[in-house]
């Protein structure tokens, strides 16, 4: 459910057949060898955990646990850079996930939003064929996917962009790609409300130095030139300023809810969000804990 915890229990799978992947690593210099899970879902029907690791491509955990098997590692010849988020269509069994760039990787992740990389992808995999499908290419760092829950429509979050764009599967509309929401800040995972709508973790809000390199492609592509890692001075600089904060989409992408952390001392990079008994339980990709939250 949560990013953190998602990481430990893959990392001890992991480290059955993997040297130095043991134990916990604080500021991991070894993800791109042990693994990093971004998105989790099961196969209700056949009990399968599909896992979108950010380096080793989709793979799959059969009910009974153990180590994770390689299900596609590229698709239409190019290699998964960066596979980051998923959700499977429950009846006939079909994944969607995201891969959010085939130039950058996980670990500088700030580079694919700097630079204006667009080489993310949002894929289907049949499980019957074992074939994958690119459905749509072209995008700027794909991150989470959500489903509706009839299946008609998927989200994905653009997160360069501080949006929600859907893609209609079914309905006289199927292919056609739309705006669905404009946010506040950098969107990570979406996951369905059991009270409807869609709820969207973010990461941080844009601040007015993001938007002016942002609109200067040329300034952020300037800036990775820089002889310093940008993305660990972006994770110091997020510490002190972006709060965490959560919010709640209509089925027609209205801003329903939203909840931020004004105390600034405990959100940060929030990850994902998930509603289960009038709970919201809260994850983040830096805090090393799980936030509980009651409506």
């Amino acid at each position: 459910m949560w990013k953190l915890i998602d990481l430990l229990v893959y990392k001890l799978a992991l480290s059955v057949s993997r040297d130095g992947c043991e134990g916990s690593h604080e500021h991991d210099k070894t993800e791109h060898i042990c693994g990093r899970p971004l998105g989790l879902c099961f196969n209700q029907t056949s009990g399968d955990l599909y896992i979108a690791d950010a380096y080793m491509g989709l793979l799959i955990v059969g009910p009974q646990g153990g180590l994770a098997t390689e299900v596609v590692t590229r698709a239409h010849g190019i290699p998964f850079g960066f596979t980051n988020a998923l959700d499977i269509d429950q009846e006939p069994g079909a994944v969607y996930f995201t891969d959010s760039s085939s130039q950058y990787q996980r670990r500088n992740y700030i580079s694919v939003i700097l630079s204006g990389d667009k080489t993310g992808r949002l894929m289907k995999y049949d499980p019957e064929s074992k074939q994958v499908q690119v459905l749509l290419e072209n995008l700027s760092f794909p991150n989470g996917v959500a489903l509706s829950k009839n299946g008609d429509f998927i989200l994905l979050a653009e997160t360069t962009h501080c949006r929600i764009m859907r893609h209609w599967l079914k309905t006289p509309k199927a292919g056609t790609f739309q705006v669905f929401a404009q946010l506040p800040g950098f969107p990570d995972n979406i996951k369905r409300s059991p009270r409807g709508g869609f709820w969207v973790a973010i990461h941080s809000r844009r601040l007015w130095i993001l938007k002016l390199v942002l609109s200067y492609p040329s300034l952020g592509n300037a800036l990775l030139k820089l002889p310093l890692d940008i993305t660990k001075a972006y994770s110091y600089v997020a510490k002190w300023t972006g709060n965490g904060l959560i919010i709640r989409l209509s089925e027609q992408g209205v801003i329903l809810e939203m909840l931020e952390d004004t105390s600034g001392n405990r959100w940060k990079s929030i990850s994902e969000v998930v509603e289960k008994d009038e709970t919201l339980w809260i994850g983040s990709v830096t805090m090393p804990f799980a936030g509980k939250y009651k409506i």
